[in-house]
């Protein structure tokens, strides 16, 4: 029988964190139509004038704060470990592969292997709890564009979002717990954050989203693919697993781009109200990613850290993300299996 595929897809990260690899790797990721959702010439304009030869620079440095002399990107390293973890549960009945989205190892090179490995159907798991048109979206529209161009196309599932996942949920919740939840003043679900007209064309209703109070705070058939409303069930679900009553935690979203509005509210926001709370020890979860990365390991413990200190708090623990965690390996077999 044919050998089976699965193909795990991650966002990115630069090849090195020289300024001439950051560059590469935002032009590329930022230049994704569904990433920077504006008309084509404007986007062009913003990204090649303004965005990447002012960010680059700036984020080579932070980069280079978080690069590993051994291991290298902390995200890329623990996709391969995923993807060997992974391979081994499965056995010789699979063909488990990594790609990003943006830059190495690439989805063209991926597909390419499985393709000569004859695999008979290919499982992609797009390693984003919550769905969103510029992550998981942006995945699926690449792997269809790159493969309808074969003369033989084999059966192609696509998993949506997992971000409700009791196994995933569970190895937060174990992460969480390391930290003793109850020894800090608040506790923060903090999100990657996105544009809020990106959530608006995800309402196909057009009268729900930013239009009813409360809108992201309970799943139902029409905000079901809201990336918001999928976090705030993630958070839910992760709070509820660790008895934490309502009003210890608070959802929010960080790694704002631009001066548009975007979804709300905001992680710096919530820390400085925090701070006049007198709040001094938060505990934050990152949720929305699968491994460690700029966002998780430099932002909150660095950037955020020293944000709450200067406003009177005393400190930030970021809780780790899922990584090499044998349960979520659990979970991703049963994604596999399950498919």
């Amino acid at each position: 029988m044919a050998k089976k595929g699965v193909l795990l897809v991650n966002l990115g990260t630069p090849d090195s964190p020289s300024t001439a690899d950051v560059r590469k790797y935002l032009d590329e990721f930022l230049m994704d139509p569904r990433v920077i959702d504006v008309n084509p010439v404007l986007r062009t304009f913003l990204v090649k004038t303004i965005i990447v030869p002012f960010r680059a620079p700036k984020s080579a440095k932070l980069y280079q704060a978080i690069w590993d002399k051994e291991t290298g990107s902390p995200l890329l390293h623990y996709s391969l470990q995923q993807q060997k973890m992974l391979q081994e549960r499965l056995g010789d009945e699979y063909v488990v592969e990594l790609a990003m989205r943006y830059q190495s190892p690439s989805i063209d090179d991926a597909l390419a292997r499985l393709k000569q490995a004859l695999i008979g159907d290919i499982l992609v798991i797009p390693l984003f709890p919550q769905y969103a048109s510029a992550s998981t979206g942006s995945v699926h529209e690449k792997i269809m564009r790159l493969v309808k161009d074969w003369q033989t196309v084999p059966e192609i599932k696509f998993i949506n979002s997992f971000h409700n996942d009791d196994l995933m949920i569970e190895t937060f919740a174990d992460n969480g717990r390391k930290h003793n939840p109850d020894s800090y003043d608040h506790i923060l679900f903090s999100f990657h954050g996105l544009p809020q007209r990106q959530l608006k064309k995800c309402d196909h209703t057009g009268n729900y989203c930013l239009k009813v109070n409360g809108c992201c705070e309970t799943l139902n058939d029409t905000n079901k693919l809201c990336y918001s409303a999928q976090s705030h069930d993630t958070a839910r679900l992760i709070a509820e697993k660790m008895n934490l009553p309502r009003e210890k935690y608070t959802v929010c979203f960080q790694s704002r781009l631009g001066s548009d509005p975007w979804v709300q509210p905001y992680t710096s926001e919530v820390i400085e109200h925090l701070a006049k709370e007198g709040k001094k020890r938060l505990l934050v979860f990152c949720p929305a990613f699968v491994s460690d990365c700029l966002e998780t390991v430099f932002e909150v413990t660095n950037e955020y850290g020293d944000e709450f200190k200067a406003l009177g708090g005393e400190h930030v623990q970021l809780v780790e993300s899922l990584n090499d965690n044998p349960k979520w390996i659990d979970a991703l077999e049963r994604m596999v299996r399950g498919n």
